[in-house]
């Protein structure tokens, strides 16, 4: 436990050292990145305007706060893709990952984690910019500031494993692009990604009460700028420890079988 604790401090410190390193293609990187949640934004925003000030309870103030915090948790939410797994597999660096004493999982958690801090950081003169035109409202408690700084790193390692579970399936197929393509498409539907949940149909909403997808973006937005009450934010947190459970279980599984159909390639 010593020597995997070792590792994630140096590694995540070496991650950080790098992004800080590259600042101006970090910053640009970022930049993109906000592009989406301001589109979602105005046009959300407009709606509400002209839907008599809101729609389902969501104002333009209202929508301000959700999409710049969801901006936050996107960039909190940025892994290693299941596309990557099929690279390296294709292309060796896998059996090259298999030499070292670790597994592979542990260098993506900390080579992505690292640079959390760094997105973080400049997430922070955005929101102040953002919050500037669009003047958002939040009401928050310290609270919710402690269950949402928990929630989008639970949210982090919970879709690192959930995407490397679906990396894995290139251990038994090295084409698996649709399926990668119909996750992703369902997680922009029923993770509060594209919209805010309660906008959703009902019967959507009900689904994604048996789905981990909402763990990941919807409860750590909802846990800073929604009512949540005390037992509410600690059960959205127990929800998202038993997707984290249940997942690494079956990375662990899955790892188990995967691993013995590996063939070394290269070029």
């Amino acid at each position: 436990m010593k020597r995997l604790l070792d590792f994630y401090w140096t590694s995540t410190k070496f991650s950080m050292m790098t992004q800080f390193q590259y600042r101006l293609q970090s910053f640009l990187y970022v930049i993109w990145l906000v592009i989406e949640p301001v589109i979602y934004l105005v046009v959300w925003s407009t709606i509400a305007s002209s839907n008599g000030g809101s729609v389902d309870g969501y104002t333009p103030a209202g929508f301000a706060a959700y999409y710049i915090v969801w901006m936050l948790v996107r960039q909190m939410n940025l892994v290693r893709a299941p596309s990557d797994w099929e690279w390296r597999i294709q292309h060796g660096g896998m059996a090259a990952e298999l030499m070292r004493p670790i597994h592979p999982i542990h260098n993506d958690v900390t080579d992505f984690g690292g640079s959390k801090v760094f997105m973080i950081l400049i997430w922070l003169p955005m929101a102040a910019i953002l919050s500037l035109i669009f003047k958002p409202v939040i009401h928050t408690t310290w609270l919710q500031v402690l269950v949402f700084a928990i929630a989008i790193w639970g949210a982090y390692l919970l879709r690192t494993l959930l995407c490397s579970l679906l990396g894995m399936i290139t251990f038994w197929t090295t084409r698996v692009g649709a399926i990668f393509d119909l996750y992703f498409a369902l997680e922009l539907i029923l993770s509060g990604r594209l919209v805010p949940l309660p906008l959703m149909p009902l019967w959507v909403q009900h689904i994604t009460n048996f789905l981990p997808f909402q763990s990941m973006f919807y409860f750590p937005i909802n846990a800073l700028i929604g009512s949540l009450t005390p037992l509410e934010l600690f059960m959205g947190l127990g929800i998202q420890l038993l997707w984290f459970l249940g997942a690494l279980g079956l990375v662990n599984l899955v790892w188990h079988f995967a691993i013995r159909r590996f063939s070394s390639v290269g070029n």
